[in-house]
């Protein structure tokens, strides 16, 4: 018998691995045995480190959470006062679905799985909160919620038709909503 090889980036292969299978196949595709094969790794590995296939689909959602929340975090313009906020949310989801589409489709399919997964909803309602907090700072709680709905609405719309972001539209769709909080008032 070999001796086991220490492989320390083993599981996060395997969490790479299964958004590539989701991205490539969608969720119907994803299988402990089609991650071990797309990470080269052995089916045992695969199970390992994650049981079930939500675990699997948890530790894929975070990560794919977690370039929103970064992109969010580089532009830094949700905590500025003097900032348009319908101006800044506008380009920051026009910044979003500019980059591979692909990779915004593989997010929302992983967000709108919790429908069905009960596993994932933790981490989705996370997303969600994560956006809300910095918007209820510049709005109140209900408005930033609104927000967040709209802004996953616009998405799904472009996303579903196929379509193309309008930015004007956002922003004054955003503005609107917004109205005489966070210096983004729509004029």
């Amino acid at each position: 018998m070999a001796p086991r090889r220490y492989d320390p980036e083993r599981r996060q292969r395997i969490i790479d691995a299964a958004i590539r299978v989701v991205g490539g196949k969608g969720l119907a595709g994803l299988s402990h045995r089609s991650v071990a094969t797309e990470a080269d790794v052995p089916l045992g590995s695969t199970t390992y480190h994650f049981k079930t296939l939500d675990e699997l689909m948890v530790a894929a959602l975070r990560q794919t959470n977690e370039g929103f929340a970064e992109m969010v975090a580089a532009r830094g313009a949700l905590e500025d006062p003097r900032v348009d906020l319908a101006g800044e949310l506008a380009g920051l989801m026009g910044a979003w679905l500019a980059g591979e589409r692909t990779g915004v489709e593989l997010e929302y399919e992983l967000y709108l799985a919790a429908l069905r997964r009960p596993a994932l909803r933790p981490v989705a309602a996370a997303w969600i909160q994560g956006l809300v907090d910095p918007l209820a700072r510049r709005t109140d709680p209900v408005t930033a919620r609104a927000l967040v709905a709209l802004l996953d609405g616009i998405c799904l719309q472009v996303l579903l038709t196929g379509g193309t972001y309008e930015e004007t539209y956002a922003r004054e769709v955003l503005g609107r909503l917004i109205g005489g909080h966070g210096n983004g008032a729509g004029g």
